[in-house]
């Protein structure tokens, strides 16, 4: 039964990334990865991370929010079409990318949320 597993991430627009994330490593002790985000491992599978996109990115549309989140979960096609049969609109098609298969949907509130069910 496809299922919500936790949050795999949370990606925000802002001006500078690299700036962003230098303020939270030398302010607030966080490690920032070779991605230039934040990370934190829980559990070997499960781990939380806050990724910062330029504002430019056009990775966040069709949705106008400066925000989008990625959810992990164990069925990328079951929960697209649990999104689908709740009116949600459907971006694009699913991928796998090799490190994991990802889908993408607009929620009702006009956030984009990403599905991504690791490899």
């Amino acid at each position: 039964m496809a299922k919500i597993l936790g949050v795999g991430g949370i990606f925000i627009k802002v001006k500078d990334t690299k700036a962003y994330t230098a303020w939270w490593k030398t302010h607030m002790g966080v490690e920032v990865s070779d991605y230039n985000s934040m990370e934190w491992p829980s559990d070997n599978q499960a781990f939380t991370l806050v990724s910062p996109f330029k504002n430019e990115t056009d990775y966040f549309e069709p949705s106008t929010e400066r925000f989008m989140i990625n959810l992990r979960v164990d069925d990328v096609s079951g929960m697209i079409e649990k999104a689908r049969a709740g009116g949600a609109k459907i971006i694009g098609d699913i991928n796998d990318e090799g490190y994991g298969i990802f889908g993408w949907f607009i929620d009702p509130a006009g956030i984009k949320i990403e599905l991504w069910q690791h490899n």
